[in-house]
């Protein structure tokens, strides 16, 4: 993917009128970004012990995929499923402090993890987060046709930003790959198939791509995306054993005695099953919740596409927002996913124009997002889906819009 293809989309036709004009979005932003960048600084310096003199028992979630990797090079691949083997490496990584992080991905992303293990912790970490945050920035400038950089300040603003640096987070590639595709669909639909084919390392962030394809006759897409998924799970068998895919079946479906336990904080899930856990609701009519919820948002992902209502943009920010809402599991970070979504409202309110309250609701998100996991583990409030949700109904809001 290249970013002449990314950029090949005519210029912007609508204004930015009012007084929240380009301008002023980049000052807010950039003032947001610097307020978050000083408090993230200010929290690694006191976890490694440069202001109280203690180092916090802290960890990050790349720690997972790093020992994982380590694992894998070791010739010992199925171990990344063996949790007191993944945990030892973790430590001999890290030291025997801090929390043990889990490791579900299937095998495919043991050919991205393995490839960092080469690489030393700290060295490997940063370049990791630059491998989804480069093409993040190219696929973002070509959905909103931006030019020069002073918008970088808003997009790094985004809360969800930090928390994929501060936990290690793989978030930037994901949002980036569903940018691509959503990008591409239209113009290069099989390149389109293959990054969200890519994917598959996060699967269930795919639920309603094969709904778009297929209600949208784009079979060349997902041929494309099929091809790209068997053709890494054939690399990964070959590299690292079809016992290492048995190991991570077994490890996945014991997972949900961490994800629908509390082991991780509900407040940090950004679906209604995590709202709805909050809630105390019990975890099977949760699940239930959760399942109809997404049948609904397949629906109307289908119903769009299917009729290819609308604009290009506000069906791509549909489809991203629902996936958000949709999948069984997805975290603050995973709200990167909004983002880009949030990207396609602004290029179709710079192609036609914005909607009366439009801008000021995509400017409320930027704080509502950083308050969702703090104010839900304090007062157990279910904030996390909200942001999705406001997203979905500003798509939905411009796809009903010829209808009105």
């Amino acid at each position: 993917m290249t970013s002449d293809a990314l950029s090949a989309a005519p210029p912007p036709t609508g204004t930015d009128r009012g007084w929240f004009d380009r301008r002023r979005v980049i000052l807010w932003g950039s003032g947001l970004l610097v307020l978050q960048a000083g408090f993230l600084v200010f929290l690694a310096a006191w976890q490694h012990g440069f202001v109280t003199g203690t180092a916090a028992k802290t960890s990050s979630d790349f720690v997972s995929f790093y020992a994982a990797g380590k694992l894998a090079l070791a010739g010992t691949p199925v171990l990344a499923y063996d949790q007191v083997a993944h945990a030892a490496m973790e430590h001999a990584v890290r030291g025997p402090d801090g929390p043990y992080q889990f490791f579900f991905y299937p095998p495919v992303y043991l050919l991205l993890c393995s490839a960092f293990a080469w690489l030393p912790y700290y060295l490997a970490y940063a370049l990791f987060e630059l491998l989804g945050l480069v093409p993040l920035i190219l696929v973002m400038r070509a959905i909103m046709r931006q030019s020069g950089w002073g918008w970088l300040g808003p997009l790094f603003a985004f809360p969800a930003v930090w928390w994929t640096i501060g936990l290690g987070q793989n978030a930037f590639l994901t949002a980036a790959l569903l940018g691509g595709f959503t990008l591409l669909l239209d113009r290069r639909s099989a390149s389109a198939g293959i990054l969200v084919g890519l994917l598959c390392y996060k699967p269930h962030f795919g639920l309603l791509a094969p709904v778009a394809l297929l209600a949208g006759r784009q079979w060349r897409a997902f041929f494309a995306a099929g091809a790209t998924v068997a053709g890494l799970v054939l690399l990964s068998v070959l590299l690292f054993g079809a016992e290492t895919w048995r190991a991570y079946l077994e490890a996945f479906a014991g997972s949900q005695s961490v994800y629908g336990t509390g082991r991780i904080d509900y407040a940090g899930i950004v679906t209604p099953f995590g709202a709805a856990r909050l809630l105390g609701v019990p975890a099977g009519v949760a699940n239930a919740i959760q399942g109809v919820v997404a049948l609904a948002l397949a629906g109307l992902v289908g119903f769009f596409w299917f009729h290819r209502r609308g604009t290009e943009a506000a069906r791509a920010a549909l489809l991203l927002s629902a996936t958000l809402l949709a999948v069984p599991l997805a975290l603050v970070y995973d709200q990167m996913i909004a983002l880009v979504a949030i990207g396609w409202l602004v290029r179709a309110g710079r192609d036609g124009g914005f909607l009366p309250g439009e801008k000021a609701s995509i400017a409320v998100l930027y704080p509502l997002a950083i308050i969702t996991w703090p104010v839900g583990s304090a007062w157990d409030i279910p904030l996390g889906p909200v942001v999705g949700l406001v997203v979905l109904v500003l798509s939905l809001r411009r796809l009903l819009l010829p209808a009105v």
